[in-house]
C-alpha cells in the first residue's frame, strides 16, 4: 500500500479539495483508495465529497465499530473515514487502545493500494506521525506568498522530525504552468540554500471557477466536471505518483506507524 499525507503551511489552500479529488483520480487508475480526514480542526471531507456517514473514528475509539466497517463508500469508487477530530484522541488514547488501532489499520493495508491522510494545516503534533510514517507528503502551497512562507515552514518542521522525509510540492490555484513551477522552484531554492534539502514537484492545479461550484454543490470536481482545467492538474499529478518507485523492502504503514507512536511516547 501506499500512503500519502496531504498537508499545507496555512489554511484556506484547497488541501482538503486535492485530496478527495485526487483519491478519485487514482481510483479512475485502477487503485483501491481510501482517503482517511485527519484533519484535527475542519474535519470536512464528507462535504466535499458530499457523503453523510452514520460512523466515524469516535465509533472505532468508543469500540463500537472496528476501522474497516467506518470505511464508508464515497462517490467515484474510494473509500472515506470520516471523524478526523478524534485522531487527537487517539493519539492520547493509550498504548493498548493505540495498538487495537494499528492492529485494525494493518488489516485495512491488506485491502487498500493507496491511503491518503488529508491532515491539518501546518501539521498539529499530534498527526505529524501520520506524516513521518507516510510514503510522500504532498504539501499544497498557492501564490500567496504567506501560502510560501508557511509551506516551507512546514517542510522544515517535517524534515527536522524526518530528515528523509520526501516532500512533493503541489502548486494550486496557481494561473498556469508556469506560476506553478514557480512557487515550487522558489520553495526550493529557499530550501536548498537554508536546509541543504530538495523538494519534488508534483504539479499544479490551475485556478477554476468549477472548482467553488463543485464544493458548493457538495460534488467532487472529478465527477462533476472532469474536462475542467484543474481536474486535468489533479489527474495528471496522479499519474505522475502513480511512477513513483515503492520501496519493496520498507515497513507497512501499520508498523511504521507504530514505531512512530512508540518513540512519540518515549520522548514525552
Amino acid at each position: 500500500m501506499r500512503t500519502y499525507c496531504v498537508t499545507s503551511g496555512k489554511g484556506g489552500v484547497g488541501k482538503t479539495t486535492v485530496s478527495a479529488n485526487l483519491g478519485i483520480a487514482l481510483a479512475k487508475k485502477g487503485q483501491r483508495v481510501v482517503v482517511f480526514d485527519a484533519d484535527l480542526s475542519l474535519a470536512n471531507l464528507d462535504l466535499i465529497l458530499g457523503v453523510r456517514s452514520d460512523h466515524s473514528l469516535q465509533h472505532v475509539l468508543a469500540g463500537e465499530k472496528s476501522l474497516g466497517e467506518i470505511v464508508h463508500p464515497a462517490p467515484g469508487g474510494i473509500g472515506v473515514v470520516c471523524g478526523g477530530s478524534a485522531v487527537g484522541t487517539l493519539m492520547a488514547s493509550g498504548p493498548k487502545r493505540i495498538g487495537k488501532f494499528l492492529e485494525q489499520l494493518a488489516e485495512l493495508e491488506a485491502l487498500t493500494d493507496v491511503l491518503i491522510f488529508d491532515t491539518g494545516a501546518g501539521l498539529d503534533t499530534k498527526v505529524m506521525s501520520f506524516a513521518k510514517a507516510a510514503d510522500e507528503v504532498l504539501l499544497i502551497a498557492t501564490p500567496e506568498p504567506t501560502s510560501v512562507t508557511d509551506a516551507y515552514a512546514t517542510a522544515k518542521i517535517l524534515w527536522k522530525r524526518d530528515p528523509d522525509a520526501r516532500i512533493h510540492v503541489v502548486a494550486n490555484q496557481v494561473s498556469g504552468p508556469d506560476e506553478g513551477y514557480a512557487i515550487y522552484s522558489t520553495l526550493n531554492a529557499i530550501a536548498t540554500s537554508f536546509l541543504d534539502k530538495s523538494l519534488e514537484y508534483a504539479g499544479a492545479i490551475p485556478r477554476d471557477d468549477a472548482v467553488t461550484k463543485c464544493i458548493r454543490n457538495r460534488r467532487p470536481l472529478l465527477l462533476e466536471a472532469p474536462s475542467s482545467p484543474a481536474s486535468e492538474g489533479i489527474s495528471e499529478i496522479a499519474a505522475q505518483l502513480l511512477q513513483l518507485a515503492v520501496p519493496t523492502a520498507a515497513p507497512g504503514f501499520a508498523e511504521r506507524l507504530s514505531l512512530e507512536v512508540e518513540e512519540s511516547e518515549h520522548a514525552a
